[in-house]
């Protein structure tokens, strides 16, 4: 029913921020993650889904489509309403959350308040044929790093040796991408620093 909202950001909590537009404040349930990007008024769009039950009508809401796009796929799986889907969305970006999916790293999506091991596999099973590698991995590169084969070696073989020491790959990947200049490392000097970070 409505698609997104154009306003002031009037008020910021963990889980929520309202919208003021033409004199009326909007609250809307989102993510720890978005509410961090957004700061006192500040003119924002929002992209909302809004979500009606028999006691309740509430608004959910992150910055992007693709944000939202993923949400909407989060609570088609069964067992998953919009609060916990939001708790998952808090815990891991977007691409994050798609690497854990194609990678089948459900303990990273069971990090999330409210989610178990069960719901967190079944969030996997579910979501896994829903999403491509190359969206995942365009987070962890930019377009030209992607067509540059022997940088995504060398970034794969990184992230595999990390998760054979035992971290998930989200944790792999998220140590790989803060690390500046990564693109330019060898395998040996990029595991370093990687577990610098993690560590």
């Amino acid at each position: 029913m409505i698609d997104y909202i154009i306003g002031t950001v009037e008020y910021i909590s963990d889980d929520s921020i309202v919208i003021e537009r033409n004199g009326i404040g909007f609250r809307i349930t989102t993510s720890a993650i978005t509410s961090n990007r957004v700061s006192l008024h500040d003119k924002i769009t929002i992209y909302t889904y809004m979500n009606v039950r028999e006691d309740d009508i509430s608004l959910f809401g992150f910055l992007t489509r693709d944000e939202i796009s993923v949400f909407k796929l989060l609570i088609s799986v069964s067992g998953i309403g919009p609060k916990v889907a939001v708790a998952i969305l808090s815990v891991l970006t977007v691409d994050e959350l798609r690497m854990a999916i194609l990678s089948e790293d459900s303990k990273a999506i069971a990090k999330a308040n409210g989610v178990g091991s069960k719901t967190a596999l079944r969030v996997v099973l579910e979501l896994k044929d829903k999403f491509k590698l190359e969206d995942a991995l365009d987070s962890f590169s930019t377009r030209d790093d992607l067509s540059d084969i022997a940088a995504n070696d060398i970034i794969t073989e990184t992230a595999m040796a990390l998760t054979s020491l035992g971290y998930s790959n989200v944790e792999a990947m998220k140590a790989i991408k803060n690390i500046k200049g990564h693109d330019n490392m060898t395998v040996e000097e990029l595991l370093k620093a990687s577990l610098k970070v993690i560590g």
